[in-house]
């Protein structure tokens, strides 16, 4: 069991989480926390995102905050992380999580609605891996970064129609593909998740008829929980995967293999 827990444990790591204060990065968060982490959140819900943080410092006894961040400004995301590294004393990890989707037929689609859902999931994860890879260079350690991408940038989703998130999702797999081969020689991991279909605050409010197709169409016959995608995370950022960077680990129940 010692070495179950030293394989997978965080402990004496800081990890921003970024889209940290509800929903899957909130789960994720707690199950870091409990293998010995600290978090930071970063979340435009600033008084969401600090409940989330406090809560997780109570819960497991770990050093916590929260930064109210706008992850699709290169600016402020700086900000962020100097701030962060400032008031934790460094930085080691970090999951990034931030994303929205607006489904809406591509035809419908206003140049708004397309560069929101970009600028959020794409970009913004190409923005705060870029200033936490500046920030370990300039510090000379090495590090892990865990995107949150989807099935959906595998597959196409039915029978919503979420082109632009799609689009975007796709796009974080190879970003983390390219940032792994760049950086590996500077001692960063870059990997990413692919979750399924997972029930959260926003999944349980779409029309139950698509939640409907959803569970029928995967072979688990139900969808996945944010606790089902924080192993993944950890095994991701912790040391057993020293030599796995560049992957995309989905998990969906098996969606994508019919």
């Amino acid at each position: 069991m010692d070495m179950l827990k030293k394989l997978f444990s965080l402990e004496g790591k800081v990890v921003i989480v970024t889209g940290g204060a509800q929903g899957i990065g909130k789960i994720v968060a707690e199950h870091i926390a409990a293998v010995g982490a600290d978090i930071v959140i970063f979340d435009m819900q600033e008084e969401k995102a600090k409940a989330t943080a406090d809560s997780i410092a109570k819960e497991y006894n770990c050093k916590t905050m929260a930064v109210c961040a706008d992850v699709t400004k290169p600016e402020i995301v700086a900000q962020a992380i100097e701030k962060a590294a400032a008031e934790m004393g460094t930085l080691d990890l970090l999951f990034n999580n931030a994303g929205i989707a607006l489904p809406k037929a591509a035809l419908d689609v206003k140049p708004d609605d397309w560069l929101k859902v970009i600028n959020i999931n794409l970009n913004g994860v190409f923005f705060v891996s870029q200033a936490f890879a500046k920030y370990l260079v300039a510090h000379d350690k090495k590090g892990a970064i865990v995107n949150t991408a989807s099935m959906s940038g595998t597959i196409i989703n039915s029978p919503q129609k979420t082109a632009s998130y799609n689009t975007s999702k796709a796009g974080v797999v190879h970003l983390t593909k390219s940032l792994a081969v760049e950086w590996c020689s500077k001692g960063i991991r870059v990997n990413c998740i692919s979750p399924g279909y997972i029930f959260t605050e926003l999944t349980r409010n779409v029309p139950q008829e698509f939640q409907d197709s959803w569970i029928n169409s995967t072979p688990f016959k139900r969808m996945g929980t944010p606790e089902e995608l924080a192993g993944a995370v950890i095994y991701l950022l912790s040391d057993s995967a020293s030599y796995t960077s560049g992957c995309d680990l989905i998990v969906d129940g098996c969606f994508t293999l019919i």
